[in-house]
């Protein structure tokens, strides 16, 4: 690798969501396959899907799942700087793992975000100086050109660190390529000497109807393009942000009892770490769909309140919606219902906000004997402990305090009745306790649902990193990937005008 250190990659996108995540998981499970060590790497991630390190730092979900698809553990070091949307205009900031503040838009970009990129460049040459490979992954487009002289994410990391770029884009969106030329044209000759080429991502079709395009976009940039990769269905990988109306696919399996179980999770605003609900999405015969009507709810046979950065602005939008009336319907009747973080403290009887909305004393909708104080120091923890006599792991992320008083204990939260909420994201991994709640629910519900004996949510996930690294294996030049990766963007790569203004 070059100069002692590990070798690198910076994979950017022409736009969110064209498949940055998946694509740099994707190369991180390829590389460990081939014997390497590998670390992902996201210098500044905008999401509210988290997760807590062991090391009690919070970090994008989605670096924790690269982390996961490169066999290490994850730590702050992958993602320095997260921010966390409480609003349109602005964001808390978490700076190796530890909220340090709110900021506006205006505010960061104006000048925060500059004093933050020498931290996020030393997280990333230690990791570098300690593995074979660091796959870094950028945030948007890099063309985004009113932020470049800002940047900390995309080409202004690649610059600093000397890494080659690869663009990804969507094609299933269409455009591709001009979102491709249209990248590398409005980068500075700087900028544009490390960006090595292309990768074309959710192909559906023939691709030799695609390659003269391709050989068109060869000679119009003088870059290739690495790789077709196919659209892939069911691959059911963390998101950083973003809801498409229904969870992700899963893998199709025919229920094991009589009956299906249907799951509606409340689409709250600001809603945190949905990802809770891919293990029952994960479990054959379980059916999972947001919702934002009471209607929707009528023939749930469990409604989840999930986790939102927005408690109070929680509350008021299940009032409006007519959704507090529903669960507190649900509720009476002994139909379940589980709130999880701010959807249990939404469940609960008061809040006492002078942190997250600054609105002071709000009722709850009183479902729980839960009382939730919001505190400055924010709670980051991987607790483990026992419930319907299984072993339960999971994660808090949370500034609400909660005081339970009454009700039978639940993960550190309570139940009453058939209203179960607890502060911890993630329980319904783990495998026993997950057909454990899902037999209560069906209970409760009255339908003859019965879990399957040996759904394993841990070994479908390390599947799905596995089609993610096939992919890259199967559809992408990694000979020219890896040279890129140990020797950097090749020489003489040409200038596309007009380049940055």
């Amino acid at each position: 690798m070059r100069g002692g250190k590990g070798g690198g990659l910076l994979v950017a996108g022409t736009t969110s969501d064209a498949g940055k995540s998946v694509v740099t998981a994707g190369i991180c499970r390829w590389l460990v396959r081939k014997g390497l060590k590998v670390a992902p790497f996201k210098g500044q991630n905008m999401s509210l899907n988290s997760f807590v390190t062991r090391e009690g730092a919070e970090i994008g979900r989605a670096q924790a799942m690269q982390a996961q698809a490169a066999r290490v553990e994850p730590t702050a070091l992958m993602n320095p700087v997260l921010l966390k949307p409480g609003s349109d205009r602005s964001s808390q900031v978490v700076l190796m793992g530890k909220p340090v503040g709110e900021l506006s838009a205006r505010g960061y970009h104006g000048g925060r975000q500059k004093e933050l990129f020498e931290p996020v460049m030393a997280c990333l040459e230690e990791l570098r100086s300690t593995y074979d490979a660091v796959i870094c992954e950028g945030a948007g487009s890099p063309a985004e050109i009113n932020l470049r002289r800002t940047d900390i994410v995309n080409m202004g990391v690649a610059r600093a660190a000397k890494l080659p770029v690869v663009v990804v884009g969507d094609i299933d969106r269409g455009g591709v390529f001009a979102q491709f030329f249209g990248t590398t044209a409005l980068l500075s000759p700087e900028d544009q000497s490390l960006v090595a080429g292309y990768l074309v991502n959710k192909f559906r079709g023939d691709v030799s109807l695609l390659e003269p395009g391709l050989d068109m976009l060869y000679g119009l940039t003088g870059r290739r393009t690495f790789g077709v990769l196919p659209y892939a269905h069911g691959l059911g990988i963390d998101e950083e942000d973003g809801l498409r109306g229904t969870v992700r696919e899963s893998v199709v399996a025919p229920p094991v009892g009589a009956d299906v179980l249907r799951v509606a999770v409340c689409a709250v605003p600001l809603m945190s770490n949905f990802t809770d609900v891919d293990a029952l999405a994960a479990e054959p015969g379980v059916v999972v769909r947001f919702v934002d009507r009471p209607e929707e709810l009528v023939d749930a046979d469990l409604v989840v309140v999930p986790g939102t950065r927005g408690t109070v602005k929680a509350l008021a939008w299940l009032r409006e919606r007519g959704l507090a009336d529903a669960l507190a319907r649900r509720a009476a009747e002994g139909r379940p219902v589980l709130g999880i973080c701010g959807g249990f403290q939404a469940l609960g009887e008061r809040i006492e906000d002078e942190v997250e909305s600054k609105a002071g004393v709000v009722d709850g909708l009183g479902l729980l004997p839960v009382r939730v104080r919001f505190g400055v120091e924010k709670t980051l923890a991987r607790p483990v402990g026992e419930a319907l006599g299984e072993r339960v792991e999971g994660y808090e992320i949370h500034h609400g305090v909660a005081d339970v008083r009454g009700g039978t204990p639940f993960l550190d939260g309570c139940r009453v009745g058939s209203v179960w909420g607890t502060h911890w994201h993630g329980s319904l991994e783990s495998d026993g306790f997950r057909r454990a709640f899902l037999r209560e629910v069906a209970a409760a519900a009255g339908r003859r649902f019965v879990p399957a004996p040996d759904t394993s949510f841990g070994a479908l996930r390390e599947e799905q990193l596995d089609r993610l690294g096939d992919l890259i294996e199967e559809h992408a030049d990694t000979d020219a990937l890896l040279r890129l990766i140990e020797e950097g963007a090749p020489a003489g790569l040409p200038f596309v005008p007009p380049g940055a203004p």
